[in-house]
């Protein structure tokens, strides 16, 4: 009986480092690291410096905007000339775009306090449940066939929605009535967006106007750009006779050489109907969007002087009426008001949701405000050196749903209207937004460690029992 307990013993003891390396193998190695089938990749830098300008003149309003970029990145959505085919560049990539295809940009949302959880949460609330490029978007077919998202609206995927947009916030399929969403958008509920764009808008002095509501929407009016393909081929090439070219070359876009007074866009001030009979060669490239001049709401936001890369910073400023008289696509600044502004920056060639976001801020015009805008006379702010300074962080997969459902410890927080900014900071939430793109694996991972450990510790008490024995027996002769 005793030796069959010192053999027992024996291979428990074998199997102790065994326990013991499984433990250490499954404590956390290996779990985060990109992965493109999963909609994942992480910066290399989980946040950024952003500085901040605001100005006023009665009329108009100007924010300027400066951060760093290693490279600037205005080439956006090529179509390329190989063998016969025009072959698409720049599809919205998982991370960093690697043929230099995807343009920087910033965004801007404005309240003006009728979304009051956008002030305290800021750009969080936009983000609902199975947005595109998360690891659990939800599928093209089953938006195209949801009621209104895709027979009513056209689209196929989700896009930034507020949750008042919603009846159940776990469930982006829940929108509620066509009445409810006029109703809400009249009363103001909705986000004013202002979108630059370094490829699409910037070289014609342009930027985006539009809103969220249910839905990520353009103003009324045209946008600066539109789609130059027809399935095929694109719809117009560059006019040789109005730009000595008819097309750019790849060579120059893969290395990302560009000139801010040269052509790296294709405008409706020098294109032509497509020529397919042309002597095409390997390496052509035609810009997949048109460029032109926005009409209506759409096009009220400029850039003011001229945006430009230089010395390692973008520094651009956008400038717009403080009363558009577009009530339902703007927020109307005014003398004495207090808004809140939350702001995204897309750098390095990427696109989609990998770029970086700030904590909501308010914008004061006479008022006391984290942001006090200057007023002016004249047609042209005198910047000096007082900029905001702020904090832009990588979001990752954090969601609405997540953050006001019980898997979150703070729900509560959020339920009694404490806001996120004196309690989180811009690192603190980086690495959260990490933590949800692996939180399956680290949870399996966290499992996988604890029984690894519970075997080890088995396995020594197991082993120890038989030395004990002997003294036991000993003991009763």
């Amino acid at each position: 009986m005793v030796s069959h307990d010192k053999s027992a013993g024996h291979w428990l003891v074998l199997g102790l480092p065994i326990a013991l390396g499984l433990a250490w193998i499954t404590q956390g190695t290996g779990v985060i690291e990109n992965d493109p089938e999963r909609n994942i990749w992480i910066p290399d830098q989980l946040t950024m410096p952003l500085q901040v300008q605001a100005a006023y003149n009665g009329d108009r309003i100007f924010f300027r905007y400066r951060w760093p970029a290693e490279q600037a990145y205005v080439y956006h959505d090529m179509l390329r000339y190989q063998e016969g085919e025009w072959i698409r560049h720049g599809t919205s990539p998982i991370g960093p775009d690697l043929d230099n295809t995807y343009e920087d940009r910033v965004t801007m949302l404005v309240d003006d306090g009728s979304v009051p959880q956008f002030g305290r949460y800021g750009g969080y609330i936009t983000v609902g449940d199975q947005m595109r490029f998360f690891s659990n978007s939800a599928s093209p077919a089953e938006v195209s066939e949801h009621p209104h998202l895709g027979e009513a609206l056209g689209q196929n995927d989700v896009r930034k929605y507020l949750p008042g947009t919603r009846s159940d916030q776990q469930d982006w399929r829940s929108v509620v009535d066509a009445e409810q969403l006029t109703a809400q958008r009249e009363a103001g509920y909705f986000l004013d967006l202002w979108h630059w764009r370094a490829g699409r808008s910037n070289p014609i002095d342009a930027s985006d106007d539009q809103w969220v509501g249910e839905f990520r929407f353009g103003d009324s009016g045209s946008g600066p750009y539109t789609t130059n393909w027809d399935g095929d081929q694109p719809r117009w090439m560059f006019d040789p006779s109005a730009v000595d070219r008819h097309a750019l070359r790849w060579e120059d876009v893969e290395a990302n050489r560009y000139d801010f007074e040269g052509l790296y866009y294709l405008a409706e001030a020098f294109a032509i109907e497509f020529d397919p009979d042309r002597d095409w060669q390997d390496g052509d490239v035609i810009p997949r969007r048109l460029l032109r001049e926005p009409t209506g709401s759409r096009g009220d936001i400029a850039v003011h002087g001229q945006a430009r890369w230089e010395e390692g910073y973008w520094d651009v400023t956008l400038v717009r009426d403080m009363d558009t008289r577009s009530p339902l696509d703007d927020k109307a600044f005014r003398e004495q008001g207090v808004y809140d502004i939350g702001i995204a920056v897309h750098r390095n060639a990427t696109g989609s949701r990998w770029h970086y976001v700030s904590h909501p801020y308010s914008l004061g015009l006479g008022r006391d405000a984290d942001i006090p805008a200057m007023a002016f006379n004249g047609d042209t702010p005198g910047w000096g050196d007082d900029w905001f300074e702020m904090t832009l962080f990588y979001p990752g997969q954090v969601d609405w749903p997540l953050l006001v459902s019980r898997a979150h410890a703070g729900a509560e927080d959020i339920a009694a209207g404490k806001p996120v900014r004196p309690r989180h900071s811009e690192k603190q939430l980086a690495l959260y937004g990490v933590e949800m793109e692996f939180n399956d694996a680290i949870t399996t991972r966290w499992w996988m460690t604890l029984l690894a450990g519970l075997i080890a510790m088995l396995g020594v008490t197991l082993a120890l029992l038989p030395s004990f024995r002997p003294i036991r027996q000993g003991a009763r002769s």
